[in-house]
């Protein structure tokens, strides 16, 4: 028997239909043209994914077009350094919103972490969560694979304690993505308060099983359409 048939089984739960449900369907390439996010959005509502998420330029034309169907808008916010100040995040946020989007993943302060700047951190978080407010859905990238245990969980803390929803690994456009560890971590954090999103470097079944396994609520994958094809294939 093959490693990803038992992998598979631990996970019998996981069929191509209600992995989707997990899935944030991803296009952040800044060379992306029109007819690939044309596709994105045929692909996220043929296959039921969660989301679609894009760069806050495209959340205009991709809530039109998917006006109607029950895909959620979710727009990266200070992405992918998250180093700007928090007035643009703020001001990019709110006008994401006002665009269309329902959901943003914004990009913490990474660099103010290490420095030690919880202050700063949080009210960078809390700059984005007052200018969109709930019912929009604030994901937290905390960018994993740049912080030592200890940060990720002060991370994680100072995450809960602004009013985000999720915390999410990483922008996948950083020196590493998710990792099983990172979101076990995470997920003992914050406990069931918040959701836990991983992203960055999950391109099958195999590994998206493994991070919600580990804990994670919601998936950020570029590879959707593939990993629910082998899902379907798995489990036959």
């Amino acid at each position: 028997m093959s490693n990803s048939k038992t992998k598979a089984e631990q996970a019998p739960r996981l069929t191509g239909a209600n992995m989707a449900q997990y899935i944030d369907h991803t296009l952040l390439k800044p060379d992306a043209v029109r007819s690939a996010f044309d596709q994105l959005c045929d692909e996220a509502v043929q296959y039921h994914f969660k989301a679609v998420c894009v760069n806050s330029g495209w959340v205009r034309y991709l809530a039109a077009r998917l006006e109607g169907t029950d895909v959620a808008v979710c727009a990266v916010v200070g992405f992918p350094l998250g180093a700007m100040e928090s007035r643009s995040k703020a001001f990019e946020a709110k006008s994401a919103i006002a665009d269309g989007a329902v959901e943003l993943d914004m990009v913490m302060n990474v660099g103010a972490l290490k420095s030690g700047d919880l202050g700063k951190v949080e009210a960078d978080i809390l700059a984005v969560r007052q200018a969109a407010d709930s019912p929009a859905l604030l994901k937290v990238i905390i960018e994993t694979c740049l912080l030592t245990e200890d940060e990720k969980v002060l991370a994680c803390e100072i995450c809960q304690k602004a009013g985000a929803d999720f915390v999410k690994t990483s922008t996948g456009f950083s020196s590493g993505g998710a990792t099983r560890e990172d979101v076990t971590l995470m997920r003992r954090t914050v406990g069931n308060e918040m959701g836990v999103k991983a992203s960055g470097g999950i391109k099958d079944f195999d590994t998206a099983a493994d991070m919600i396994a580990a804990g994670a609520n919601r998936i950020g994958v570029s590879a959707g359409v593939a990993i629910i094809k082998e899902a379907k294939d798995i489990n036959r």
